[in-house]
């Protein structure tokens, strides 16, 4: 007796190993043994990387997994179990397709029907929908392919522009210029520096500047009211009188019937007041040569 339950607790004991080491791998592949689930079947062409206990989504939402993976040599298809939430139930007219990720690995997209509830153990078909990375493939890889020799050319332009000794020369002329910025800078700062020395000189020479105009200001507002206090009005009439006696005067002398107008317009009384005036110089030219002809002077 003590043999033989020796040796029936080393079986159990492997029993329970077997068991749990079983229950563990499913475990650390996903797979809950203890989570009651209802089973659907599917079948595809290829795997393109699916594992078991790959998920199974709704909406981006994980309802089941992928549970085994089996070849059926019958048809040539590969059979795939799917192990899904107790409380999920598949409609009829839903379908399934294997999508890609962008990290490797495919999971399964359930698109549910609008039938009634299939039974456990029935076999959901397959939709042919691109994924991700199938999109990729198709599209991007190709866009992909073709821009590469553009890529090397625009590869090869650069290297030969940055090899180019123009290029160097023109950063060092840049650099050159660069340092001259440098040192306008550095002279702009330090006339700036002066300028704000010389400012408060300036300013005083504006405040005396200001009080001069100030002064000349108030004598121009005295002139102002000095000449406010002149009989503008008493000196314009003055001025217009005389204006018209001059305008007068002006008539009388262009009048050829005027007294004026005769003296100035005679022609025959200028030249009779000439030879007056010339009779009257020889007279007074011979007066002096001959005193004694004209002055009698007698001697007692």
């Amino acid at each position: 007796m003590k043999f033989l339950s020796k040796n029936v607790k080393i079986a159990l004991t492997v029993l329970v190993g077997l068991i749990l080491l079983y229950w563990g791998i499913n475990y650390l592949k996903g797979i809950n043994l203890l989570k009651p689930s209802n089973y659907f079947y599917t079948e595809v062409e290829n795997t393109d990387g699916l594992l078991e206990a790959a998920p199974v989504t709704v909406n981006g939402f994980q309802v089941g997994q992928v549970r085994e993976i089996n070849y059926d040599y019958s048809n040539n298809k590969i059979t795939v179990m799917l192990a899904m939430n107790k409380n999920m139930t598949v409609p009829e007219g839903s379908t399934i397709n294997m999508v890609s990720g962008l990290m490797g690995g495919s999971s399964l997209v359930l698109n549910l029907g609008k039938g009634p509830a299939l039974k456990t153990g029935s076999y959901i078909p397959t939709d042919d929908v691109p994924g991700i990375i199938d999109d990729v493939k198709d599209n991007v890889v190709p866009m992909v392919t073709g821009m590469l020799p553009k890529v090397d050319s625009i590869i090869n332009n650069v290297n030969g522009l940055t090899g180019d000794p123009a290029l160097a020369a023109a950063l060092t002329r840049l650099d050159a210029i660069s340092r001259q910025l440098q040192a306008s800078a550095l002279q702009i700062n330090q006339l700036l520096s002066g300028l704000n020395r010389s400012v408060p000189g300036v300013m005083n020479n504006v405040n005396g500047i200001t009080n001069n105009l100030s002064g000349t200001t108030s004598n121009l507002a005295d002139f102002s009211a000095s000449l406010s206090q002149v009989p503008l009005d008493e000196t314009m009439n003055k001025l217009n009188t005389t204006l018209a006696n001059l305008q007068a005067l002006s008539e009388q002398l262009n009048d050829k019937n005027s007294s004026l107008g005769k003296i100035m317009n005679d022609r025959e009384l200028y030249d009779n007041a000439n030879h007056a005036i010339a009779s009257l110089d020889s007279l007074l030219m011979d007066i002096k040569a001959n005193p004694k002809r004209y002055i009698n002077v007698k001697v007692f």
